[in-house]
């Protein structure tokens, strides 16, 4: 039998190698994609990545399936709803920002036409970054890039998003490819 080799931290989990496997670090040009990873990526900050995998569908559901609009519009029984959502992580500060976050997403949108055209704009010729990646040693937590993206989203406003909760958007949506040079999913 053939060895397979993946990134190491996607370990044994069906749940992570799916995910590793066909999701992280494959380009989405989507917005209710790219607005799905900005509500789950805030909501894995300080906690472990599966964590968040394992509650994605308690997110759709919780989440009106990620649509900006519907988000957007939440109002305090929603975020009532929420905080007693098992589905979800009960965190008030993330809840609050999920919302705003949606609202702001959509200001970008009518600035730049879509979010998606606002993330690739800060990527060389808007194409993903390949990474070398020979050990996940090699993996950076932030870049200059992520940097800006952050920065730029801050003084908008965004909550959760700063350059590390970033760097961890930009290759769950393929921005970057850091998986290991020897991967299957590269």
């Amino acid at each position: 039998m053939e060895n397979i080799i993946r990134c190491g931290w996607c370990g044994t989990d069906p749940l992570y190698v799916k995910y590793h496997d066909e999701e992280w670090g494959k380009p989405v040009y989507d917005d209710k994609t790219l607005f799905e990873f900005l509500i789950l990526e805030g909501a894995q900050a300080g906690l472990s990545w599966i964590t968040i995998l394992r509650r994605r569908e308690g997110y759709r559901k919780a989440f009106a399936d990620f649509e900006v609009e519907k988000v957007a519009a939440f109002d305090e029984q929603d975020v009532a709803r929420l905080m007693n959502d098992a589905g979800i992580i009960r965190n008030k500060l993330k809840v609050n920002a999920a919302i705003s976050n949606a609202k702001l997403f959509m200001q970008i949108q009518k600035e730049y036409g879509t979010f998606s055209d606002f993330m690739w704009g800060f990527l060389p010729n808007k194409k993903p970054i390949q990474n070398d990646v020979h050990s996940m040693a090699d993996v950076q937590a932030r870049t200059e890039i992520s940097d800006a993206i952050s920065k730029d989203m801050k003084k908008r406003g965004f909550k959760f998003f700063g350059t590390t909760i970033c760097y961890a958007h930009m290759q769950a949506t393929g921005m970057v490819n850091d998986h290991l040079v020897n991967c299957i999913s590269r």
